[in-house]
């Protein structure tokens, strides 16, 4: 790309006082050149001085002309490392002069007009390649983006159907000795691995273009490499398959996952140590939850001691499948590291007092934070003697799936909300000023330094949606959706509560709960009675399902504290289906968008490799928008409106009916809660 020149989001930071000068650091930002050399004027920045700042600073606007005529008189000003008529302005530091200090004002205004100037910094190489992986609960996807974001190819291992010598039921084992333990085969994730390069390879893909990897695992699992493995790592050989090569580098031979409910005492023990649940979700992000895998580690070490002290590292799904590829233990991201009820989401560090209440000498076996855009190391020599990869190709930390959804769906505006249809259905939005709370969790936003994640989880998406198709439709998604669109919205006052698992939220056991308001209009609650039922008939069970889903998402997004959404972005394999997506615009009243990738998970990885391969580069954090500036429209990143907005009359509607499904809910979870 050279010295093309492109758009960028502007900031600036006060840095500290120069004598008489005040120094500011100019970061990549919304600074426009062309070709023509003309000038473009950024916003206003306004940040308040420090309380310890020596003297008081004031400037109402200062024009900082860097066009080429003011550049030769200021030169002296940025540097010896700029060329005339282009000044590197990213990340630079640069001295405004004679800035009076006599003013009782407290705050700083800077005005910033700027020139053409050359973003060789913020370029990619126009034929180079990034690779995506989502490690998920029933499959391994592969997304590959080339240099202007758009997709080269993709590929699907899928654990069941390809697989079948693990014998996995949707990736996994439900252990029927052992009530809510769900666990899957780690070297399942290993040989598929392998397998899904063998289909890249066949797709004539040219690893040896590839830049960056970078990759998406399911939150919360657990690996556990035995003492020793290390060694193994790093000496893979090439001519022989992973799996074949990993069979005994692991204390225990299966991973509890995300869908995992054995560990409620540990839970409520962790709880306890740090003075209960809702400071436990103030330090780290979320209460302590089953499914999190600081309670996995103290089960694991209070039922199989020999076993946790025979491990060498705890790695989680993510640092794992990085650890294939960098051919040693891969640190632990920060985003990532906020779903294990072990990290202090303040200080983005192991919290000591959570550590001590888990497990004796686990710090050492976690390793190292590091954060979601660092370099977790080069591709190893397996992969560049087997596949022929660059040995300078980096590999960007992996992070959880629904971080790399974030980044894939390139949700920046607190406004925008998005809904995530999959094996679990989860919904997240972004936010500075995070508020924990006793639902739903808060993580580091993986492409945002500042910036978190907050974010609801439903064990029960997908797999309940698949069980009703089974049962009532035949099968048959086509049946499924014409049972959606015949039955009415508000379907009659009926509603269902439908956990084939375990829920999360509500935390309520396996069970199927059917009630009818009788009369109910959507007018008013007023003098209506609800009886339980044992049965619907098809087309109600089905919009009973659909509608007890979304509606118990725009509740507890609300209740959580998430803003009414401006839009929806929708994303995962259920965000295919419109019918379904009629019904969230309908009962959240807002448009829905979709992705041109319903895998917004290995989008957001390889997005992310590209945006850790620019960090990198820089030296420095860098936005991520840096990527597409205004040009999103010409990538695969772009979203399209599926659904528009709900008749706001129906909305109102299911107001109250959501009013009074979480009156039914907060019953069946103070009769059979499991909190």
């Amino acid at each position: 790309m050279g010295a093309l020149l492109q758009p960028f989001p502007v900031t600036a930071t006060l840095v500290s006082p120069m004598g008489s000068s005040l120094q500011i650091c100019i970061h990549s930002g919304l600074v426009v050149g062309n070709e023509s050399g003309g000038r473009y004027s950024a916003l206003p920045l306004r940040k308040p001085l420090s309380t310890n700042w020596p003297g008081d600073c004031k400037a109402s606007e200062l024009r900082y002309h860097l066009g080429s005529k003011n550049y030769d008189r200021r030169r002296r000003d940025f540097g010896s490392n700029t060329k005339k008529g282009t000044p590197h302005l990213m990340n630079r530091q640069h001295t405004i002069p004679k800035l009076s200090s006599t003013s009782k004002n407290r705050r700083f205004s800077v005005r910033v007009s700027m020139g053409s100037f050359s973003v060789d910094d913020l370029s990619r190489p126009h034929d180079s390649l990034f690779l995506g992986f989502d490690s998920s609960t029933q499959s391994l996807k592969a997304t590959v983006l080339d240099s202007n974001l758009n997709i080269v190819t993709s590929q699907l291992v899928h654990f069941d159907s390809e697989l079948p010598h693990y014998k996995t039921q949707d990736g996994v084992y439900r252990d029927p000795a052992v009530n809510g333990r769900i666990v899957s085969p780690t070297i399942m994730w290993v040989e598929a691995l392998d397998l899904v390069f063998q289909k890249l390879t066949k797709s004539n893909l040219d690893f040896g273009k590839i830049a960056a990897v970078s990759g998406s695992g399911q939150q919360h699992g657990s690996v556990y490499w035995k003492k020793g493995s290390s060694a193994i790592l790093s000496s893979l050989d090439s001519k022989r398959l992973l799996a074949d090569q990993l069979s005994d580098a692991f204390s225990i031979k299966e991973s509890p996952i995300w869908m995992d409910s054995s560990t409620t005492a540990q839970c409520r023990e962790i709880e306890k140590a740090v003075g209960g649940a809702l400071e436990l979700s103030k330090l780290t992000g979320s209460r302590g939850y089953e499914r999190f895998t600081g309670p996995q580690i103290k089960r694991l070490f209070e039922t199989q001691p020999d076993l946790y002290n025979n491990t060498d590292r705890i790695s989680l799904v993510s640092s794992f499948m990085a650890s294939l590829l960098i051919g040693a233990y891969a640190s632990i991201d920060e985003t990532d590291g906020a779903g294990m009820n072990l990290m202090d989401i303040k200080q983005r560090a192991w919290s000591k007092i959570v550590l001590e209440a888990t497990a004796p000498g686990l710090e050492e076996k976690l390793g190292k934070l590091a954060p979601a855009h660092a370099v977790a190391g080069q591709i190893c020599s397996y992969f560049v003697e087997r596949y022929k990869f660059n040995k300078d190709c980096l590999v960007i930390q992996w992070s959880g799936d629904n971080p790399n959804s974030l980044a894939g769906l390139t949700l920046s505006t607190p406004g925008d909300l998005a809904i995530s249809l999959g094996t679990s259905d989860t919904v997240f939005g972004i936010t500075k000023d995070p508020q924990p709370r006793l639902e739903g969790h808060v993580f580091p936003n993986p492409v945002d330094i500042e910036s978190y994640m907050v974010m609801l989880v439903y064990k029960n998406g997908s797999l309940m949606r698949e069980d009703v198709r089974n049962r009532c439709a035949e099968k048959s998604w086509d049946l499924f959706n014409k049972f959606l669109q015949q039955s009415p919205p508000l379907n009659g006052g009926k509603l269902g509560f439908y956990y084939k698992e375990h829920e999360i939220l509500p935390p309520l056991p396996v069970g199927f709960h059917r009630y009818i308001i009788e009369n109910f209009t959507g007018e008013t609650l007023e003098g209506l009675n609800e009886h339980e039922v044992q049965e619907f008939d098809p087309p109600s069970e089905v919009r009973a399902l659909i509608e007890g889903q979304i509606l118990s998402m725009r509740a507890h997004s609300e209740r959580f504290g998430m803003p009414s959404p401006k839009r929806i972005i929708a994303t995962g394999g259920a965000s295919a289906n419109q019918t379904i997506l009629n019904s969230v615009a309908s009962i959240f009243g807002c448009d829905v968008f979709t992705v041109q990738q319903t895998d917004s998970a290995s989008l957001g990885a390889a997005l992310r490799a590209a945006h850790g391969w620019l960090c990198n580069k820089k030296g420095s954090f860098v936005p991520i928008s840096c990527l597409y500036g205004d040009k999103m429209d010409k990538t695969s990143l772009t979203c399209k409106l599926a659904v528009t907005a709900g008749d706001q009359q129906l909305v109102s509607k299911y107001s109250l009916l959501m009013k009074k499904r979480m009156e039914i809910e907060n019953r069946l979870v103070q009769k059979l809660g499991r909190c």
